[in-house]
């Protein structure tokens, strides 16, 4: 692989509370290239979000950066000032949220906003940037985007708004583009479409984007590797053809046999007993342990070990394998 645009290390993230140290992202570590689609997977509460509020320097107070390393492009962005942080999201990665209209300006067109947004971090005229504006709404499948130029976000369906929010993503050319649970708000078709036009923006403009969800259909069609964290940690990361049809770590397996593609028409679903633990309450070793069924004393004693090949797991599961 060449040079990861982005290139995260034993990232971690605490959270102070009277009832002692929370730790929401513990020693995670991943790689993002030029192009490439990482798909972050999980419960809720696993971290997902969390991590990439950290990377983009979004932390509300208390959380807060405890260690570990965050690089961009070969520059170390996690110790940078707040100013030049804020300079940076934008111009050199772009968000996008689950809800689009926290991410735009109801009072605004939506031609004034990625107007506005470009001239901000792009050396152009006016003019250019309203071109510029004008192509982001026609690369991103908005009809008759010269007329919708003046249109406010309210006059748009959810889908053609997260349309406008991906626009207003790349519209400063990022090299990273952070994707939050861009698609849970929308129907089963307008996700299919969000994926299809992140996958396709993605290759024509060599982003790297990290692509944040629960839903393990959207990981399959859109990822080209994943990750999958649990109780702050990571506990595969691999290619995802080889992670979903041959997970190692139990979690993974307990995720997949949780989907209906992976029930082969069985009359239930499979599914991990338990519920994933409160930051507050993590049990002694492995945080996955008590929900596990190939725990032994080794797992309740012993944190999980370091990526073992593929799987932080200290039993990692072997293709074919069931149980």
């Amino acid at each position: 692989m060449t040079d990861p645009v982005l290139s995260v290390r034993n990232l971690s993230v605490e959270i102070p509370t009277r009832a002692g140290i929370l730790k929401p992202v513990d020693g995670v570590s991943y790689d993002i290239a030029k192009g490439e689609i990482l798909g972050v997977v999980g419960e809720s509460g696993a971290g997902k979000s969390m991590a990439g509020n950290a990377i983009i320097g979004l932390l509300t107070r208390p959380a807060h950066i405890s260690g570990g390393e965050v690089w961009l492009n070969g520059n170390r962005i996690d110790t940078l000032e707040p100013e030049m942080l804020r300079r940076m999201r934008g111009k050199e990665i772009g968000m996008v949220f689950q809800d689009p209209l926290t991410s735009l300006n109801p009072l605004l067109p939506i031609g004034d906003q990625l107007t506005e947004t470009i001239l901000e971090h792009l050396p152009v005229t006016k003019a250019e940037a309203e071109a510029r504006a004008l192509k982001g709404l026609e690369e991103v499948g908005i009809p008759a985007a010269a007329q919708r130029m003046g249109s406010y976000p309210h006059e748009f369906s959810g889908g053609m708004r997260q349309r406008v929010v991906i626009a207003l993503a790349l519209c400063a050319e990022p090299s990273l583009i952070i994707a939050d649970e861009p698609t849970t708000a929308l129907d089963v078709s307008v996700q299919a479409q969000i994926v299809a036009l992140l996958k396709k923006l993605c290759r024509e403009k060599g982003t790297a984007v990290m692509l944040v969800t629960h839903d393990m259909g959207v990981i399959a069609e859109a990822s080209d590797r994943v990750a999958v964290m649990y109780a702050g940690r990571l506990a595969e990361l691999g290619p995802v053809r080889d992670v979903l049809t041959h997970p190692m770590h139990p979690y993974t397996h307990g995720l997949m046999g949780s989907t209906p593609l992976a029930s082969k028409g069985l009359a239930r679903l499979n599914q991990i007993p338990g519920s994933m633990p409160r930051l507050g309450a993590l049990p002694d070793g492995c945080a996955f342990n008590p929900r596990c069924p190939k725990a032994d004393a080794k797992c309740r004693a012993n944190p999980a070990p370091v990526m073992n090949e593929r799987a932080s797991c200290w039993h990692p599961m072997i293709p074919g394998q069931t149980s």
